[in-house]
């Protein structure tokens, strides 16, 4: 491909609504152009990267015995409303209405509409497993879209969903997804974990995420330097950081804490380590049909932790929702405001519940339940009541031990780009989807759901992969391997030919080649292709003809090498291998 027949546009200056790199570079390289919020164009470039994204995750896929259709964009209400997920599912679900007045919603997701074919297609035992996919357009009405394609509104997404007969089935169909991302990620070239993760709003009782490390990402995941285990910080079990508890030394003292409402405040007040306070959080639980707090629950956590609000969604009792208690409910029920609020005294109407550490704990600071006041030297079963509840409520922190106990939790930023779910009966069951099976019996067929972000993961290979002068692409998403930046082919009859003859031995052997025939100086050219990022680019010029050398550069590091004329075919391909195995 010649650069006058190709199509690309770059920019100099960054685009004003760029928050992180992906974003900013992907504008200015030429590869996405904006329409509206979250909404983008991709133009030639971009969209050569998206085509070798979808053509590695079709051979894993096809290799797993997975089988590709295309499911309808446009989606009818009734096949959500079977789920109960037409009015579960928040204001990212678009709906519309059509010119007859019936309800549609545009597609975040497919699992309705598979399972609905599930069933009218899939009659006996004898016909699963089955593993259907697709790559297709989903739109989800993003409140804040932001970062790009990182979190856009209409994006592409490869969306897969087993079929088996029992429950073995779904499991050995779940492991074969895992190991066939794995297989996708790694020839993507990026730096991944899959880590155990939270079902979230889809459902299901096993599930891990895939998440490209980056220091702009997202997500937080905790994992062991020294083992296997890596999670989703949502998920991440945090252990008992005391390993029992000892017996009281101090008594319970009220001590004046004026205008001291945070906990490093009052540590620091009273001269003690932040990890001998307790943190208190109100939470509520509403009745569903009057909409009023029915249940406050004191939640207790260490001075230096955070509260995890995915695990109290696991409480028991807490499933079906909770948010935080307003100003005038805790005031009812402590008698003051945030800020010196603490277990001890509190009404047995409202539920404590203390993380494993705290329960754990003696002669730890709380709050006094009065202005400007904290208690000291307070312990349990003496002061108060043991909680009502012990659970693991909080966030872990780098240097927790990890659970497996083979060493203690780091913590690094990823961007999710992929997601298995064991789904069960979920979906199956409310739609009715069943197969005969041995017996001749109705049997409701277990399911997995599979999703890989298309387009996300182009954003987040940016994101791990850019320097000050842009980007520089793992080879196996480059829009092109090489570039050939010819100086001076317009004056120099040499230097045209003999970048003809490069470009025809490299096209020969396989590589995907752009001449840059612009006749542009030698500044521009170099920026251009440093800014899109091709992995190798070939100069060509009179000087080293003279000498029958070329200058080659390895885009990531900026690595300028020479090479003869003749064995420019094995360096390109040197080059690109040492560029695979740096990744």
């Amino acid at each position: 491909m010649r650069a006058s027949q190709f199509h690309f546009q770059t920019l100099k200056e960054d685009p004003a609504d760029a928050e992180v790199a992906s974003h900013r570079l992907m504008i200015r390289a030429g590869m996405i152009r904006r329409l509206g919020a979250g909404i983008y164009s991709y133009m030639p470039l971009g969209l050569r990267v998206i085509r070798k994204v979808e053509a590695i995750i079709r051979e894993e896929m096809n290799a797993a015995g997975a089988i590709e259709l295309v499911m309808p964009l446009v989606q009818p209400a009734e096949l959500w409303q079977e789920t109960g997920r037409w009015d579960r599912m928040g204001p990212e679900l678009l709906r519309f209405k059509d010119r007859h007045g019936r309800d549609f919603a545009f597609q975040p997701t497919s699992e309705e509409v598979i399972t609905d074919i599930a069933r009218q297609e899939l009659k006996s035992w004898k016909q699963l497993p089955k593993n259907f996919y697709q790559i297709q357009t989903k739109f989800r009405d993003e409140r804040r879209p932001r970062f790009g394609v990182m979190r856009g509104r209409e994006f592409v997404m490869k969306d897969a969903y087993s079929f088996d007969k029992d429950v073995a089935g779904a499991e050995a169909s779940y492991d074969r997804m895992f190991a066939c991302y794995s297989k996708i990620f790694d020839r993507l070239g990026l730096a991944y974990r899959a880590v155990a993760a939270d079902t979230g709003a889809i459902g299901g009782s096993r599930s891990h995420e895939f998440q490209v490390i980056a220091d702009t990402g997202e997500d937080a995941i905790a994992y062991c330097p020294q083992s296997d285990y890596a999670a989703n910080i949502e998920l991440a079990e945090a252990v008992a950081l005391i390993p029992q508890r000892a017996a009281p030394q101090q008594t319970k003292t009220v001590v004046p804490t004026p205008g001291k409402t945070l906990c490093a405040e009052v540590a620091d007040l009273l001269g003690l380590p932040l990890t001998q306070t307790v943190k208190s959080v109100v939470i509520a639980q509403d009745d569903p049909q009057a909409g009023v707090a029915v249940q406050l629950w004191l939640l207790l956590v260490r001075g230096d932790h955070e509260v995890n609000e995915v695990k109290l969604g696991k409480l028991a009792g807490l499933e079906q929702g909770w948010r935080f208690a307003n100003a005038t409910e805790i005031e009812q029920a402590f008698g003051c405001l945030p800020g010196y609020l603490g277990p001890v005294g509190v009404s047995g109407r409202v539920k404590v519940v203390a993380d494993r550490t705290v329960a754990h704990m003696s002669d730890f600071v709380v709050g006094a339940n009065q202005a400007d006041a904290h208690l000291t030297g307070v312990n349990w079963g003496r002061d108060m009541p043991e909680p009502d509840l012990v659970a693991d409520i909080r966030n872990v922190v780098a240097g927790d031990p990890s659970p497996d106990g083979r060493g203690s939790l780091s913590i690094q930023r990823g961007i999710e780009v992929g997601h298995v779910f064991y789904l069960g009966s979920k979906y199956s069951q409310a739609m009715k989807a069943t197969t005969l099976d041995e017996t001749g019996k109705p049997r409701v067929m277990e399911m997995g759901c599979y999703g890989i972000g298309v387009t996300r993961i182009v954003g987040a290979a940016i994101e791990q992969n850019h320097d000050e002068r842009g980007i520089f692409w793992p080879p196996a998403l480059a829009p092109f391997e090489v570039v050939i930046c010819p100086m001076g082919a317009g004056k120099s009859p040499a230097v045209a030919q003999q970048s003809q003859l490069v470009y025809d031995q490299l096209s020969a052997a396989g590589f995907e080649v752009l001449l840059d025939d612009r006749d542009e100086r030698p500044g521009v050219m170099f920026a251009d292709w440093e800014l899109i990022g091709i992995p190798v680019r070939i100069t060509i010029g009179e000087r080293g003809l003279k000498e029958g050398r070329l200058e080659l550069l390895k885009r990531r590091g900026l690595v300028a090498s020479d090479c003869v004329v003749v064995d420019v075919v094995t360096a390109v391909r040197d080059l690109l291998q040492a560029d695979r195995a740096s990744n």
